[in-house]
Parts: C-alpha cells; structure tokens; sequence
C-alpha cells in the first residue's frame, strides 16, 4: 500500500467539519458546499460534498469511513441559492453521512464497526479513490501492516469517475461463498457475467456456463460451445448433444407425465416398477415388457426381491419408450378367475386377466405420455443419437485444453416445462459429481443465466408435483465440495429467499423494481435503506459489491468485457426506417 496518512487527510480534499453525531450517521457542515463543482485533485474530480461520495473523518485515534446520503441547507437558509446557484454563494449546507466502517492511523487497515465514534469538530475529507479501490486488500491487511499478497486476483473494473483505480479481488471473495449478479434490464448484468469469466480465464480454471438465451454465444477465447435442441441462432463451431433419458428421475417422469385419479397415478409407478425391472432382469421380460395378463407371479415376485434396492433407488435406468406400452400391461386384474359358476375359483399364483376399465381410465395419461416423448421440446431427450451432454462435460473437465464449457439452453422450447427440467437434470449431475469429491482439488464455477427461470421452480400436478430444487441445493452444500454457483437474473424477486442469502457476494446493478430491493435488503444484512436507495439510479455498467467479504458497500463501474454478450434489443431507428425508393413513390 502506497499510501500514508497524510494522503489520505490532504487539505485540498478536505469538505467540512462534524456537527452532530449519532448511532448510525454524523452531520457535517459542509465549508464547499456553494462552490459551483467539486476540486481536481492530481488530475482527479472529487465532489467535495456530493451524495454517494465516501468520506473519510479524521479523529485523534482512528478514521471513520463513511458515506454521504443527503445533502441539505437549514430551513432558514433554504432560499438563500435561489437565482444565485452556480456564483459561489456562501450557504451553510448539512450533509447526513453513513457511518460504515473503522480504518487505522498506523496501516490503514479497515474493520468493519465504529471502534470510536468522531468528536464534534472533527475534520472530514474526500476518500481518495486509490483507497477506496484497495479496500478489499486493506480489510485483509496483517496486524502487522503486511498485505496478504494473492497470486491469482479478478480485476473487475475501477472506482467511478477514476479509471486509474483498479479495484483486484481475489476469486475466494468472490466465488468462496457463491455468488449472484442482480440487476434490472440494461443495468450490465451481462456484462459483469462475461467480465467475471473473461478474468477467470486468466488462470488454470475450469468454468461451466449454463447460457439461456444465447447471449453469450460470441465468446471465443479458451470456450468449449455445446447446445442442446435447436437453437435459433450459435457458435459455429457449437456441438449439438444430447441428454440421456436415465438423467431423469423416477420422479421428474411422473411430474412430466401428470397421472391424475387413483388409477393412473398407481399404474404409471407400476410400470415404471415393472421396466426397471426389465434392465435389472432380462430373463423375465418379454421383447422388452413385463407380460402380466394370465401369467405366473413367481418369476416376477422372485425377481423383484432379488432387486428389491435397486427397484427404490429413483435413479435406477428404464427404457420410457416402453411405457405406454407397460401400463397396458399392468392393467389386469390381481388374480386369475378360473371355471363359470359353482366351478370358478380364484387362482393367486398367476395374474388376472385385462382390466378394460383400468385401462379406460389410462387412454388419457398413455395420450400424454406420448405427446411428451415425440415432441420437439425433449427431442434431445428420448430421439437424438448425439454424444450425451453429461460426457461431453466429463471430457471437457478431465482432458480439454479450453478452460470455459458453454451449454446453450436456447433451442430447447418451454413446452412441457422441458427447459426447467431439463436444466435441473444438469445441475443434479454436477451435484451428484461434486459430492462424489471430484471438485475438492479443481473447484468448479458454475455460471446460471435467467437463474428466475430455473430456480424455485415445480412441475406437475398437485397429486404429484415435483420440486426442481439442484440449484438450490447446490447453494446450500456444493461448496464443501468445490462446487461453487454464481446465478444472474433481473428478477431477484423471483428467486427464493432462501437461495439469495446463501450467496455470500451479491453484485447488484440498477433495480427499479421495490420488491427487489427488499429482497436484497433481507437476503443480505450488511445493506439497509440508505444503501440501497443508490439502486435505482446506478448507471450502466455500475455496480454495488456487498456481501459477507463486503460489509463495506463498494461502487464499482465494471470493466468492459473484451467480447460484448450478444443482449441489445430491437434496432428500430435500423430497421423501421422507410427506403429512399418508398419515400419517392410516396410522393
């Protein structure tokens, strides 16, 4: 650190003295306030008394650091600027100042709390920005005054209005307790997404970026581009793949299928049962079925024992083309009926008959399962022949030279729920993978897109509704297992609470909406009403770093990625322009 304490407390920085103290916020009397702009110091602007500026208040024995959330003059005063503004005028403005955290005389080290409040009459400055962009470094400092020099640091962008200050953070601060990029539409969420990646890029790492919309298709540099389904627009060199059907659960097929009644519910896991039981068993099938009608229990009930574990595990494989299939099978009566009349007699060795009735009951669940298999939303599912998406990443984490996996979700429809779906298979494998340890020596950053779409999310009926929660698992335990998670959305208010406030670092742009703001207030404790209120009015490509490494809220103008996501909307002044030729017969 090349700063002293002389640098930070220079005159020609200094804005005005404490006039009252409380709890949580000072008043200055702000001595610069009538000038008509802020000062240049070195060849850089300060305010010297602007809202959102941070501030430093000299004391005998600490700094207070703070910042600045309204300006006001005393009421008698208040018409002393009228039609004088900008001349200079004398006025004795006040300027309300947020107290966020304690720095050091000797080192310069920041702690977060007040160790010792101002005293009346104490001297406020303007922070320099080179401070403010070492303030992750300097909440690390040694009590010795030796900084904690990291190796490998993410250069995000730079303190606003000094693109000189670079602000560096070392991924653990970033990633170690997962990550979120909030930020309403146009506030630079992509672009903080593509920067964190880009600087990743930089060191021996591998990231996985589940891509929504395709945005991100552009990227080059050290990216693997895969997609799944059909999407309207990709990476030339993207490579189509697919999902295999046994990344479904027992239960994910009966949310998608939606049994109703108390009939289709029982035979649709019947069959299940039964196909499963086909992989396990060969020898009791027949040409791929379990044949019921009039036939021996013995071979089936004997089978069913030997695979009894394997019969409960929900992950166990069975062939979904079969299905419709099966549960014509096992709609047939428990028992066998033999002879008419006095003679007839119930046979509990063999099955019964066809139950016509049972199978009424079913055409419409047989209907359904049919329509979702042959659809073109899990085309990649149950017709593709193309290598399977969870070898594709297997390959790419145990022998690609390209650090960065980009799967595109586009092409795959929303019909049937299939992209949630779909989505939450992808992130059950990593999690299956990560808890099988092989994250622990290569941490894993998984990068979800529209994260909204996909978390907090349930399909099927309310008889059996299936919650698509691997993301929010994900969040609560993957990173024991190396596997970290950074969500980016626009609707922060429709991410479950629960999952905001397992990520230790929220970046959060521009958000208009309340609802959303609320929803940072309560996931993240060091942030209350006066910081969050600069939300609205961030500007593109701004952003407020907060989080448990963060309990300072720091205002960042994120870096400009070397290659720009693909997310401007309609160019209408483009393409809604009348032609020279149109204009002319017109006339």
């Amino acid at each position: 650190m090349n700063q002293s304490q002389s640098d930070i407390f220079a005159a020609l920085r200094s804005i005005g003295t404490v006039s009252s103290v409380s709890a949580s916020y000072i008043k200055l009397n702000l001595h610069k306030a009538g000038k008509p702009s802020g000062s240049l110091f070195e060849g850089i602007r300060y305010g010297l008394g602007e809202v959102s500026e941070f501030v430093l208040i000299e004391s005998e024995s600490c700094a207070v650091f703070g910042r600045i959330t309204e300006i006001r003059l005393p009421e008698n005063e208040r018409l002393s600027v009228e039609d004088e503004a900008g001349v200079g005028v004398e006025v004795h403005a006040l300027a309300f100042v947020q107290l966020l955290a304690t720095v050091s005389l000797t080192n310069l080290k920041v702690s977060t709390g007040i160790e010792s409040y101002p005293r009346l009459g104490d001297k406020a400055y303007s922070a320099p920005h080179e401070f403010i962009a070492k303030i992750p470094e300097l909440m690390n400092l040694k009590d010795s005054g030796e900084t904690d020099d990291s190796p490998v640091t993410l250069e995000l962008g730079h303190v606003k209005n000094a693109k000189e200050s670079r602000i560096k953070i070392t991924p653990e601060k970033i990633f170690g307790r997962h990550c979120a990029v909030l930020g309403a539409t146009g506030g630079g969420k992509s672009y903080t997404v593509a920067k964190l990646i880009e600087e990743c890029c930089n060191y021996d790492c591998k990231v996985i970026l589940l891509d929504a919309t395709g945005e991100y298709r552009d990227l080059n540099a050290n990216v693997t581009h895969f997609h799944l389904g059909t999407p309207f627009n990709k990476h030339p060199d993207s490579q189509a793949c697919s999902l295999p059907p046994e990344s479904f659960r027992e239960e994910d097929f009966i949310a998608l299928f939606e049994p109703s009644g108390k009939v289709q519910g029982p035979k649709l896991r019947s069959a299940i049962r039964s196909l499963k039981l086909v992989e396990l068993s060969p020898e009791v099938s027949t040409r791929g079925l379990i044949l019921k009608a009039d036939q021996p229990k013995q071979p089936f009930t004997d089978a069913s024992e030997t695979h009894s574990q394997a019969l409960e595990d929900p992950r166990s494989k069975f062939d979904p083309h079969n299905l419709t299939k099966q549960i014509r099978q096992e709609c047939v009566f428990p028992d066998k009926i033999e002879g008419f009349g006095r003679d007839r007699r119930t046979v509990t060795t063999h099955f019964g008959g066809d139950n016509e009735s049972d199978y009424g009951y079913c055409l419409t669940l047989i209907g359904r399962i049919n329509g979702v298999i042959t659809s073109r939303a899990f085309k990649s599912i149950f017709e593709s022949q193309e290598t399977s998406v969870t070898e594709r990443i297997n390959q790419f984490l145990d022998s690609s030279p390209n650090k960065v996996l980009r799967l595109c979700l586009s092409g795959i429809d929303s019909e049937f729920s299939a992209r949630e779906l779909i989505t939450n298979c992808i992130g059950r494998y990593f999690l299956d993978t990560a808890r099988q340890g092989k994250f622990r020596e290569k941490p894993i950053i998984l990068f979800l897109d529209e994260a909204h779409s996909f978390i907090g999310k349930s399909v099927g009926t309310d008889d059996y509704r299936t919650r698509l929660d691997a993301f929010e698992i994900i969040a609560k335990e993957g990173r024991k297992y190396g596997l970290n998670i950074c969500i980016a959305t626009q609707r922060p208010r429709d991410v479950p609470e629960g999952v905001i406030s397992q990520m230790g670092t929220l970046m959060v742009h521009r958000l208009i909406n309340d609802k959303d703001r609320d929803m940072v207030e309560r996931a993240c404790g060091e942030i209350d009403r006066s910081a969050s209120s600069f939300l609205p009015n961030l500007q593109p490509g701004e952003l407020v770093l907060l989080g448990i490494d963060f309990p300072i809220p720091m205002t960042i103008q994120i870096g400009m990625p070397t290659t720009k996501p693909i997310s401007e909307g309609a160019k209408y002044q483009e393409h809604w322009i009348r032609s020279t030729s149109q204009v002319s017969s017109e006339e």
